[in-house]
């Protein structure tokens, strides 16, 4: 979104009219109209007016993409990629024809279908569609400034979809420390929560629970499979 954009409030409304049908379009409306959603936006109206560039262009994608009643697995991210044209709304995810982040990368090797013979794919609208819930913690960044929106509300809004989501009979991918701090919120099975090391290169291979090697996508379709579910395609990441 740029400066000539309309005002953040009119933007981030236009893109909760999308979620009729969802379930989720009640909890994004009413924090755009609470509080904390309306200081977000007048924070975004100034970054707007400074000339910035905000993204992604449809923060609310992954809830788009995922009503919550085809929610299976959870994946917390913390915020978007701030790359120009990598952002998409949908946690970890690039747009199509942007090469994947390190991250990324390590998240296809743990799956096992990283390969170097052909230019990759890194939109995982696939697994959106199986009932992967690709959630950033913080939905909004400025182009090359990480975590610019931190702090500035969307957990407020994502705390509260976590919670809604806890109920749920669904398993919670925690990668890192970041997503782990929402471990508190996620009552019932233990077994449904699943943390490791972030997939980042700093931490993928480190600690006492490295994100490679992990088996991290085997244990959900194993608990899915348990709780008589359907397991996810993970191969199948690209929109077919």
């Amino acid at each position: 979104m740029a400066a000539s954009s309309p005002s953040a409030l009119a933007w981030l409304s236009t893109c909760a009219n999308d979620l009729a049908g969802t379930g989720w379009q009640e909890d994004v409306t009413d924090f755009l109209a609470g509080e904390t959603g309306q200081a977000l936006c007048a924070r975004l109206d100034e970054r707007l007016r400074a000339g910035v560039t905000v993204l992604p262009p449809d923060p609310f994608r992954a809830l788009r993409l995922t009503p919550r009643h085809a929610v299976r697995v959870v994946i917390l991210g913390q915020d978007p990629y701030h790359g120009d044209g990598q952002a998409n709304g949908l946690a970890f995810s690039v747009q199509s024809g942007v090469t994947p982040p390190p991250s990324l990368r390590n998240i296809f090797k743990e799956v096992g279908v990283w390969r170097t013979d052909r230019k990759p794919v890194g939109e995982l609208e696939g697994w959106a569609a199986q009932g992967v819930l690709l959630l950033n913690t913080v939905l909004t960044v400025e182009l090359g400034q990480p975590a610019a929106h931190a702090g500035w509300g969307w957990e407020v809004l994502t705390d509260r979809l976590i919670d809604r989501l806890a109920a749920l009979d669904v398993v919670f991918l925690l990668w890192g420390s970041h997503a782990q701090a929402k471990r508190g919120r996620i009552e019932g099975d233990a077994e449904r929560v699943l943390c490791c090391n972030h997939p980042s290169p700093l931490s993928a291979t480190r600690g006492a629970t490295p994100f490679l090697g992990s088996r991290v996508f085997e244990q959900a379709n194993a608990w899915l499979s348990a709780h008589g579910q359907t397991p996810v395609n993970w191969a199948m990441h690209e929109k077919s």
